[in-house]
């Protein structure tokens, strides 16, 4: 079974969403980037090194968040971080000076010499976020960064991310399957399914690439409706409760027409994407048969 497949890509600086739903395929293209994995054909490049020939090059210039628990139990948060940073490269009073201040930012300045495995999920999943900056990369993976958090520990979560990303010497990888977790975080996107690229690019672009449908919310019984549509040269598409239709130069007379004409109540009348998880979901839609999961 392939993990992923047909997969060419290539992105810019800053804050990318590697979204899909779980089994997508989106660890494995991380532990591709890093050099832990080999592929069966193609290259792949990082920061501009080779990730076959580069694999510990790679590994010294990047950070790496994992999805699952790789912590040390026994090592108090700060004795793991500078530990972290010196495997990174770091001198030994450098790494621990590092270690202070990266467990103050992400909050763990009162738990720093309690052991991680007296920490909560939370705490975890901070210390994590810690030892993968300690050593200041240009680029970090952060594979389900959120991952077992309640709401307010995933605010927290992002809101870290989000001030790590304004300083603007970064570049963040976001692993997720929560489409709501890459938006207003992300500038740009590479959405997979079943090990296979749905779309990539500035978010911005991809929606706006993918906004020639209209959608039609109504009350009541919506075949009627359908057929005056269809009556009129329109191709509606029920998609759940919503009907999405295809207006030439957004004339949206024809509608309204339709509705008059059949006594049907227009509850809402806009552009059917305007999400990352409008645009996924419509890509999914489209997928040929075999993509879904």
């Amino acid at each position: 079974m392939e993990a992923l497949s047909s997969l060419t890509v290539e992105l810019a600086p800053g804050t990318i969403g590697l979204v899909g739903p779980n089994g997508a395929g989106k660890t494995t293209l991380l532990r591709l980037l890093m050099g832990l994995l080999r592929p069966d054909s193609g290259t792949l490049t990082v920061l501009g090194h080779d990730t076959q020939r580069e694999p510990l090059r790679v590994r010294e210039v990047v950070g790496y968040m994992p999805e699952h628990d790789c912590l040390m139990p026994d090592l108090t948060g700060i004795g793991f971080v500078a530990f972290m940073a010196q495997v990174s490269g770091l001198p030994r009073e450098t790494a621990m000076s590092r270690a202070h201040d990266v467990l103050e930012f992400v909050g763990l300045q009162e738990q720093r010499y309690r052991k991680i495995g007296e920490y909560s999920v939370g705490m975890r999943q901070r210390v994590k976020l810690a030892q993968a900056i300690v050593h200041d990369p240009p680029l970090c993976f952060l594979d389900e960064p959120t991952a077992g958090l309640d709401p307010r520990g995933r605010e927290e979560m992002l809101g870290l991310i989000r001030t790590l990303a304004k300083l603007g010497n970064h570049s963040f990888v976001l692993s997720t399957h929560l489409l709501h977790d890459a938006e207003g975080l992300c500038d740009q996107v590479l959405l997979l399914n079943a090990g296979r690229q749905l779309a990539s690019g500035p978010v911005d672009r991809l929606l706006a690439g993918h906004d020639e449908d209209t959608v039609v919310r109504i009350k009541g019984d919506p075949a009627p409706f359908v057929s005056a549509l269809s009556a009129r040269g329109l191709t509606p598409r029920l998609k759940e409760s919503d009907i999405h239709v295809t207006l030439v130069g957004r004339d949206a007379r024809p509608v309204f027409q339709a509705a008059s004409e059949t006594g049907t109540q227009v509850r809402y009348l806009g552009r059917s994407v305007s999400t990352i998880e409008d645009l996924f979901l419509s890509l999914m839609n489209e997928a040929p048969e075999g993509l879904a999961t």
